[in-house]
């Protein structure tokens, strides 16, 4: 997804869940019952969990305590959105496109969730941070 695109919309149907910091193993068990159900092979739906993980724990350790996933199908595969109203996230760049320092001990998640996802667009401001990733199925 090129810098100019606009992420797809949540439809009125997107499953939705409310998580916090103890509730990620949830958000990952959620999360793989709702890509088998969409038909995602069993072989990627760990790329998929590890993923979703990633942006989900960087919304409640470094957006809000609180955050919210909506996943969805669309044409084109599975679609998750997060969201955290965390309002001090001011990236110098696009996030996630430069590989982590070799010996790095964090800042690997947004890198992480690119290289699994089909398409990825990171959006963020006064309403806070909403990472929207595209996932073949």
């Amino acid at each position: 997804m090129s810098e100019d695109d606009v992420p797809p919309s949540a439809p009125d149907t997107a499953k939705e869940l409310t998580f916090s910091l103890d509730d990620l193993p949830e958000v990952r068990e959620f999360a793989a019952v709702q890509a088998r159900s969409q038909g995602m092979r069993e072989d990627a739906v760990g790329d998929f969990v590890v993923a979703l993980n990633e942006v989900a724990t960087n919304a409640v350790t470094h957006g809000a305590p609180e955050a919210r996933l909506r996943l969805w199908d669309d044409r084109d595969g599975l679609v998750v959105d997060v969201h955290d109203e965390g309002k001090d996230w001011h990236p110098e760049g696009p996030p996630g496109r430069v590989a982590p320092p070799e010996n790095a001990i964090s800042g690997m998640g947004l890198w992480v969730a690119r290289k699994l996802s089909t398409d990825i667009y990171v959006e963020t401001g006064s309403n806070g941070t909403t990472v929207t990733m595209r996932f073949s199925v």
